[in-house]
């Protein structure tokens, strides 16, 4: 008899989820973790100074309030909580001129001139229909398609390369650059197709459910589902460093919540030739260059009303995103980066001592860079917030290499698991309808390696568990 039914290798989101789903199927799962704390991505500690609680990867939270996996776990009854800022999104057009993205859709509409109409016809339609787009793209090869009205209505919108639509459908430099800063997310050169897709469903999710922030930092949600784990007979091991599944106790089935190049290395044995050929293929997107600050005050916009925003895109016009994004694409670095930032503080006290702050941002970089980014990030800051640089207190680093010593997952700094273009949206990690099984029917995958992608929504683990359920549930 195995010693336990499941062994999933890494506690990222994804991983987690895979087995608190499968233990709630009454399988008996043992999480095995290689760093000393588990989460993954979900990672919160005193990087810079004591009492200063900072983000080690994701903070904000969209896809985890609009995921299918989430909803259906409710983790509200195992002590997570979100809290949620005035405005999803601020992106500064000038140093005291931005554009809002708010949570009421007529507001932030009213800011886009002579594209207003368009704004709410569009986005404010596939936002009065947030589940069954969420559904689609999170769910994207459920045969037949679960919504298939508004995933088509989506697709026929988000499918153009966000540079087209700015020049050939917006005409007014708020709207343009407000969906640029979204479409970034997807770090990829903004020319590329699917990009507008991207900036589509961040925007109108920030209608729909807002971009929240884990109360406490986004290890809540790895210490919820841990709870939620344990309550079902679930045990998570840290400081295991699987080298090969051969290292592993006796099992029904393996989830492994890791990128191709991590799969190859520990299951070469156990699956055939072609299909490690074909996960040796694999493409690793940008890597990220973050900086976390400690601050004696808030960020001192020059634009009071980024004071109301959770995240922020700084970078100025729609033309500096796409010229950032293009570089990177191209292996430059950028003189101007794009820089993501978010000041989870400002909505969650518990992340710094009283009246000082927590602040986080980074820039996307070609993957593996070893350039120092720390001056470009910090004048794009006090370029929209002049006097930041008097309110820091103490700093800290991760250029690509220490995103990838964090987490081996993130190859060359790439957070999100690898390229996201058409190519391998189409087959991630290959060209299956269940790219979460593999040839080994007691193997499975579940990483953001796997469909839908990158992001803490869980849905690789949920579409993973769900394999296993069916070969040997």
């Amino acid at each position: 008899m195995p010693e336990v039914d499941v062994v999933v290798v890494g506690s990222g989101p994804n991983g987690l989820v895979a087995a608190v789903r499968l233990a709630e199927a009454g399988m008996h799962v043992l999480v095995l973790e290689a760093a000393d704390r588990p989460g993954g991505g979900l990672r919160t500690e005193e990087l810079t100074l004591p009492g200063f609680r900072h983000d080690v990867c994701s903070s904000a939270h969209p896809l985890a309030q609009a995921s299918e996996a989430f909803q259906h776990l409710r983790l509200e009854s195992d002590g997570l909580r979100f809290c949620q800022p005035a405005a999803p999104v601020g992106h500064p057009l000038a140093p005291g001129r931005s554009v809002m993205l708010w949570r009421d859709l007529d507001r932030t509409a009213d800011q886009m001139g002579a594209d207003a109409a368009a704004y709410r016809r569009v986005v404010g339609g596939l936002a009065a229909r947030w589940r069954s787009v969420a559904q689609g793209v999170l769910d994207p090869l459920a045969v037949p398609p679960r919504t298939p009205l508004a995933t088509a209505a989506f697709g026929a919108a988000g499918i153009w390369g966000t540079t087209g639509v700015n020049r050939v459908v917006l005409r007014d430099e708020p709207a343009r650059a407000l969906l640029a800063g979204l479409a970034a997310h997807a770090t990829l050169d903004l020319r590329q197709p699917l990009t507008t897709g991207v900036g589509l469903l961040l925007g109108l999710l920030g209608h729909a459910v807002g971009w929240p922030v884990a109360a406490g930092g986004s290890q809540a949600i790895a210490d919820a589902l841990i709870r939620r784990l344990e309550a079902r007979g679930g045990c998570v091991r840290t400081g295991q460093q699987v080298q090969s599944l051969w290292d592993l106790p006796s099992h029904r089935a393996v989830v492994l919540d890791l990128t191709p190049r991590q799969v190859v290395a520990v299951a070469a044995d156990h699956l055939p030739a072609p299909y490690l050929a074909r996960l040796s293929r694999w493409r690793y997107g940008a890597g990220a260059f973050k900086v976390d600050w400690a601050l004696d005050a808030p960020v001192p916009w020059a634009d009071e009303q980024l004071a109301s925003a959770g995240t922020l895109h700084l970078v100025g016009s729609s033309a500096e995103a796409v010229e950032s994004e293009a570089a990177v694409a191209a292996g430059r670095v950028p003189a101007r980066p794009y820089v993501l930032a978010v000041q989870p503080s400002l909505v969650d006290p518990s992340r710094a001592p009283y009246g000082r702050h927590t602040f986080w941002a980074y820039c996307h970089v070609p993957n593996g860079c070893d350039v120092d980014m720390t001056d470009a990030i910090e004048a794009q800051i006090e370029r929209f917030a002049p006097g930041f640089a008097e309110r820091v207190l103490a700093r800290h680093v991760m250029p690509p290499r220490a995103m990838q010593a964090h987490n081996a997952n993130y190859v060359g700094g790439d957070i999100a698991g690898g390229a996201s273009d058409w190519r391998q949206l189409a087959a991630r990690p290959v060209a299956s309808l269940r790219p979460w099984a593999t040839p080994n029917h007691r193997l499975f995958l579940c990483s953001s390696s796997t469909p839908p992608g990158g992001g803490v929504h869980g849905m690789g683990g949920w579409h993973a568990a769900g394999e296993v359920l069916r070969r040997h549930g």
